[in-house]
């Protein structure tokens, strides 16, 4: 996964798959989702992103599987 912020237009660009866009979905007024041929989640733009995700804090966490 890839993550890129553009301070000048305040738009975030999340890359999960390293694929073609067959798609363009716009999912909100600021949100648009890249989808490949099979409907995968390619990417996702969120424009504003300060002020509508409040992108201003980032983390990532993976969780482990908790076994009994």
């Amino acid at each position: 996964m890839k993550v890129k912020y553009f301070n000048d237009t305040d738009t975030a660009h999340i890359e999960m798959l390293d694929k073609e866009v067959f798609e363009t979905r716009q999912i909100s007024e600021n949100i648009y989702i890249d989808i490949d041929e099979k409907g995968n989640l390619v990417s996702m733009t969120v424009e504003h992103a300060k002020e509508s995700a409040a992108l201003w804090e980032f983390s990532y966490e993976e969780v482990q599987k908790k076994i009994a």
